[in-house]
């Protein structure tokens, strides 16, 4: 059974992101997180199988959007330098 995590962020600052293609505007972006249970018999667990964000295409604005898998290492750090930049 997979635990699909629904989140939004917003940066106040452009950033960036190791797997996706250049600069990323300010905004509100929504991250999702699919993680699958892991067979257990004294506990319930989770590993995470995915995280992806979705993003406005440059193009078409929300009208279209991507969804890029990103690694949430690299996303939390972004967020740092966002909050640091105040």
């Amino acid at each position: 059974m997979d635990r699909i995590t629904r989140e939004t962020i917003t940066f106040l600052h452009p950033f960036e992101l190791a797997d996706v293609q250049g600069m990323l505007p300010a905004g509100t972006y929504t991250i999702e997180t699919i993680e699958e249970s892991i067979e257990s018999v004294s506990m319930v667990a989770y590993r995470r199988v995915s995280t992806t964000i979705v993003v406005p295409s440059p193009t078409s604005g929300m009208a279209s959007r991507q969804m890029f898998t990103i690694d949430p290492l690299d996303l939390e750090v972004a967020q740092k330098r966002d909050a640091e930049r105040g």
